[in-house]
């Protein structure tokens, strides 16, 4: 009988089933997916949340992108509103004046030189930010200030009174200033008042009934003097009343005395002062930082939300493949063993040989430990202290002596099946 020649050489058939051709299937695991189908399960999952941080990524690129160069803080020398100040910011800058905006003490005080003026717009201090502005050599303005600054300012000789009703028409300023004569008649709000016991000359302008709207008193400095002018009705800088009387005049000689401009406006969260030397988180965000920050905060509290409606409550369901209860003692024991858990699985092996002559001599799941280990000891004839060392003894310190647990503990178990 002659070998047909068409048969394969030796090792030409494994070799053909060790290379994957075109038609070769997927690989099928044993949970009956591939790796295409767990690749689109976990699209499908994390989809949406993908989604959510690109458009929120998104509108971060375009708010950073798109930031208005202008705000709506009252005061400000960059709101162009009603409440603003822009409007003498920008003709200040154009007379020459060098407008510096700064929103923290600390940045206000480094700035605030000799031959500067430094601008306070109304706010609320802190006691050791009033006395580190009242501190500068630079000339300060003080629009709308608390009795604080006006009394570190001034050492005292000005304090805030009771502003009475405004008289609903311009009056005269009664004073010789020179910035007030060219401002004339106005309608301000007069709520400052000189301390009858003030060392120094205080001028006072725009007086009604020994209560003046503006207070002017000169200080000593290390290299001079300076001007500290307080002024209790700010509207005259605003956008919206500027114009009205001599209110411009007025803002524009009081602040463009010198040609450098420190325009403060605090920030509410600010608590630098003077003596600061590392810059606070707010200083080094943008100013749009913490509305996107709410925003994004918005955005994954309604995330959460709409993903947790959208789960449902919980549902059981069978497991696709039922695992042996000795393949899970294996396994259990496999990890006990390569964490070193020694302590662990004695209590394991203690617990469940506890249970098991517990049931068997009738001691109920109450009992305490002394009432198992008499019972016990009564059934197996051990002494109780045998017992109790067994059942509630230490951890076994390495694997030999777990293993000798183990034994003692079927032993004693098959000693109550006996008795």
């Amino acid at each position: 009988m002659t070998v047909g020649t068409d048969l394969p050489a030796p090792g030409t058939a494994d070799a053909a089933r060790e290379t994957p051709d075109a038609t070769t299937p997927a690989v099928v695991r044993g949970d009956g997916t591939t790796a295409r189908s767990r690749a689109a399960r976990r699209w499908r999952r994390a989809r949406w949340a993908v989604l959510v941080i690109g458009v929120l990524l998104l509108v971060v690129a375009v708010l950073a992108v798109t930031r208005p160069v202008t705000s709506s803080t009252p005061y400000s020398p960059d709101n162009p509103g009603p409440g603003g100040a822009r409007a003498v910011a920008q003709v200040l800058g154009d007379q020459g004046v060098d407008v510096q905006h700064v929103t923290h003490v600390a940045d206000a005080v480094s700035a605030a030189g000799p031959g500067t003026t430094l601008l306070v717009t109304p706010s609320l201090l802190l006691p050791e930010q009033a006395h580190a502005l009242a501190g500068v050599e630079a000339d300060l303005v003080l629009l709308g200030a608390d009795d604080t600054l006006v009394g570190a300012a001034t050492d005292g000789d000005v304090g805030r009174v009771q502003a009475p009703a405004t008289s609903g028409y311009p009056f005269a300023p009664g004073c010789d200033l020179p910035v007030a004569q060219r401002a004339g008649a106005l309608q301000l709000v007069s709520g400052l008042a000189a301390d009858p016991t003030a060392t120094r000359d205080v001028t006072l302008c725009w007086v009604v009934d020994d209560r003046a709207a503006l207070a002017q008193v000169e200080r000593p400095t290390p290299g001079g003097t300076r001007t500290v002018t307080a002024v209790d009705d700010p509207s005259f800088v605003r956008n919206d009343t500027v114009l009205e009387d001599g209110n411009a005049a007025l803002a524009l000689g009081l602040l463009g005395a010198h040609e450098k401009l420190v325009w403060l406006v605090p920030d509410p969260l600010d608590t630098s002062a003077s003596g600061d030397t590392s810059p606070s988180a707010g200083s080094v965000l943008p100013p749009w930082a913490g509305v996107v920050g709410l925003w994004a905060l918005l955005v994954v509290v309604v995330a959460g939300v709409w993903r947790a409606r959208r789960l449902g409550p919980l549902v059981a369901e069978e497991l696709p493949v039922v695992v042996r209860a000795t393949e899970t003692t294996r396994g259990r024991g496999r990890l006990y063993r390569r964490a070193r858990s020694r302590g662990h699985a004695a209590a394991g092996l203690r617990a469940s040989t506890a249970d098991v002559v517990a049931r068997r001599l009738g001691v109920p799941r109450s009992a305490d430990p002394t009432s198992l280990t008499d019972a016990v000891s009564r059934a197996t004839g051990r002494s109780a202290h045998d017992v109790a060392d067994l059942l509630y003894g230490p951890p076994p310190p390495d694997d030999d002596a777990l293993a000798e647990l183990a034994r003692r503990l079927d032993t004693l178990e098959s000693e109550v099946h006996r008795s």
